[in-house]
C-alpha cells in the first residue's frame, strides 16, 4: 500500500496525503527530547515511508537546522514550507498566558523582519528556496496591508526564494484571506472535533487554492499519551473532550483506534489536500502512516460521525 497524493490546489504539486510536521522537533524543554540522531532517523523515514510535505517554522525550535543537515541532500524529494512572520534570530521565550490561554511567541510581519526570517530559514534549511512560505498566526488583512506583508512575500518570489505564498488562518480572519485572491495555500485546523472551519477549506479549494490541515490527529481524539484537559487548539478547555462524549462515536468504531477514526475522517474531506501531522516518535510515525494508507472512511460511518459531531461555534 502507498500513501495517496492529491493535488495542492493551483501550486500543481502533488503533495502526500499525510504530511508530516516538524514541531516536535523543537527538543525539550517546550518539546519532546530527542537527540540530532533520533531525529535524523526520523526525517529520513519519513521520506522513505512516502510522505513527501514536510511543515516547519522559526518557531519550532531547531526543527529548520535538523531538516538542514539530514535532509538537504533529498531536497527533491519533499515539498518543503515554513512560516514567515515569525521573530528572525533565535526563538525568544513567549510572554506568560492569561489563565486558560496558550502562550504564543511575538510576531512581526513588516518587511524586514519578514525578510529577514525567510532568508534565516534558507540558512538554516540549506536550500536556495523554500517551496511555500506561510503567514504565521493568521493576522488580519488590515495588518498585512499596513506591514506591506504581500508586497514583501510577492518580492521574495519574484528572487526565487519562494514559490508560492500560503497563510495559516483561521477564523475570524480566514474569510478575508480568501477573498485576498493572493494566497496559493491555506494552512487551516480541522478535526472531527473541531469542524468550525469545515466550509472554509471548501472556499479555499473553490478559490484555487491548496490546503493543508493541521490538528487533524494530534489533538483529534482523547488519548493515554496527550494532554487532552486542554482539547483541540481554538477551542476552550474541556470543549473537544466533551464533544467527543456527548457523539457516543466509540460505539461505531468496531475495533478501529480512536487515532484511526480521527485521522481518516481529516482525510475524507474532499478539499484536502495533505493533513499535517508531527511526531518524535518512529513508532508513531510508522502508525501514522499505516493508517493514511488505508484512505477515506466509509460513506457510511463519515456521513454518521458528521451528524453525531455538528458544526458548533468555538
Amino acid at each position: 500500500m502507498t500513501i495517496e497524493q492529491r493535488l495542492l490546489g493551483r501550486t500543481g504539486a502533488e503533495v502526500s496525503v499525510l504530511g508530516y510536521g516538524a514541531m516536535e522537533l523543537r527538543g525539550s524543554p517546550v518539546g519532546p527530547a530527542i537527540d540530532d540522531e533520533e531525529a535524523g532517523r526520523l526525517l529520513n523515514e519519513v521520506l522513505d515511508s512516502g510522505i513527501n510535505l514536510i511543515d516547519t517554522s522559526i518557531d519550532y525550535g531547531r526543527s529548520e537546522e535538523l531538516i538542514g543537515r539530514f535532509l538537504s541532500g533529498r531536497r527533491d524529494d519533499y515539498f518543503l514550507a515554513s512560516k514567515c512572520g515569525c521573530i528572525a534570530g533565535d526563538v525568544p521565550p513567549p510572554p506568560p498566558a492569561a489563565p486558560g490561554e496558550r502562550r504564543r511567541n511575538p510576531h512581526d510581519f513588516r518587511p524586514q523582519n519578514v525578510r529577514a526570517g525567510v532568508e534565516q530559514s534558507l540558512r538554516r534549511l540549506k536550500t536556495d528556496h523554500l517551496d511555500l512560505v506561510q503567514v504565521h498566526v493568521s493576522p488580519s488583512r488590515a495588518q498585512l496591508e499596513e506591514d506591506q506583508t504581500i508586497e514583501t512575500m510577492t518580492a521574495l518570489r519574484d528572487e526565487g526564494k519562494v514559490r508560492f505564498l500560503g497563510m495559516s488562518g483561521t477564523l475570524p480572519n480566514l474569510p478575508d484571506h480568501i477573498a485576498m485572491d493572493v494566497f496559493d495555500v491555506f494552512q487551516i485546523p480541522y478535526s472531527v472535533v473541531q469542524r468550525e472551519h469545515e466550509d472554509l477549506i471548501t472556499d479555499a479549494v473553490n478559490a484555487g487554492a491548496g490546503t493543508l490541515i493541521r490538528g487533524g490527529a494530534a489533538r483529534g481524539a482523547p488519548a493515554e499519551d496527550k494532554d487532552w484537559s486542554r482539547g483541540p487548539i481554538g477551542l476552550r478547555e474541556g470543549e473537544g473532550e466533551r464533544r467527543w462524549t456527548d457523539s457516543e462515536i466509540d460505539d461505531l468504531l468496531d475495533g478501529m483506534s480512536r487515532i484511526e477514526f480521527v485521522l481518516r475522517f481529516t482525510i475524507t474531506h474532499p478539499g484536502l489536500s495533505s493533513t499535517i501531522v508531527g511526531t518524535s516518535s518512529l513508532d508513531h510515525l510508522r502508525s501514522n502512516v499505516a493508517i493514511a494508507e488505508k484512505g477515506p472512511l466509509p460513506d457510511d460511518l463519515y456521513a454518521e460521525a458528521k451528524k453525531r459531531f455538528p458544526l458548533a461555534e468555538a
